[in-house]
């Protein structure tokens, strides 16, 4: 990660001193940088490359998708030919083909905007998630922890949440003040602090955790939810019309299914135990 970190800054830096920085072509940067210093011969190779790096991911983004629902039509939520195994290759083909066919045709009709939007919103949706639950797992124990402090944890967490939002809504929508963020700023830290002050963790990592508990999840959960909202509202639309259709899809066949595979094994295991009992 911090290879990662120290190449994009470089590379931002070269660009800064290739050209100026209200020059930049925010579709094309180098490419046009190296043609306004006359290294048209460089556009090429920094085509080739993006080229290259595209068709990478998208290949990449395919196969690990084939294999997402390989394993998701294992566990019945998923039409079950999704998970053939092919016996030449040991690879998900019928899935594999599947997805790639899926994938051009939304390419093909769907603006590259929209997906661009549509993936940060998941992206960024997830990366809360995973913070949130962190902070759950930490703090709470069923049947362990206190009433009183399960009740301050999703008091704290709810604030938690409502100020990321806040700061995020006041950020796009005033232009001019700062005054709706630094509130929410302030809102956040002092519930977090309170947090880390009035609750102690139900569990302790055994190997390793998180450090700096529970300030980098709060504080991931505050960027994460800053950061989406610079993306338009159609944007949150065509995510929620998403979502609710595969919630109402898991609710009306995949949950139904699951069951039912669940139940088909443990008969299965229950019957084999019966009969090597008797045996």
């Amino acid at each position: 990660m911090v290879v990662v970190i120290i190449t994009y800054c470089l590379l931002a830096a070269t660009l800064c001193l290739m050209q100026p920085f209200n020059q930049v072509d925010v579709n094309a940067p180098f490419t046009i940088a190296f043609q306004a210093v006359g290294m048209n011969w460089a556009k090429y190779i920094v085509a080739f490359g993006a080229l290259k790096g595209m068709t990478t991911v998208l290949l990449a983004n395919v196969i690990a998708q084939a294999r997402y629902f390989t394993h998701i039509a294992r566990t019945h939520m998923a039409p079950p030919f999704l998970s053939v195994i092919n016996e030449k290759t040991g690879t998900p083909v019928t899935a594999t083909v599947v997805m790639t066919v899926a994938n051009c045709i939304i390419a093909f009709f769907t603006s590259l905007d929209i997906l661009a939007n549509l993936v940060s919103i998941a992206t960024l949706f997830v990366y809360s998630l995973v913070p949130l639950a962190l902070l759950v797992r930490r703090y709470y124990v069923s049947g362990e922890t206190p009433d009183k402090d399960r009740n301050k944890l999703i008091m704290f967490l709810v604030l938690i949440i409502l100020s990321s939002i806040g700061s995020g809504v006041f950020w796009a929508i005033s232009e001019h003040t700062w005054l709706g963020c630094i509130i929410c700023a302030g809102v956040w830290f002092f519930t977090t602090l309170g947090l880390n002050l009035t609750l102690k963790e139900a569990r302790k990592p055994k190997v390793w955790g998180t450090p700096l508990m529970p300030w980098l999840p709060s504080a991931s959960i505050a960027i994460n939810v800053f950061i989406m909202g610079s993306i338009d509202g159609a944007s949150f639309v065509r995510f929620s019309v998403c979502t609710a259709i595969l919630l109402i899809y898991y609710l009306l066949v995949g949950l139904h299914a699951t069951y039912d595979g669940a139940k088909e094994i443990e008969s299965k295991g229950t019957n084999t135990t019966d009969i090597e009992a008797i045996a």
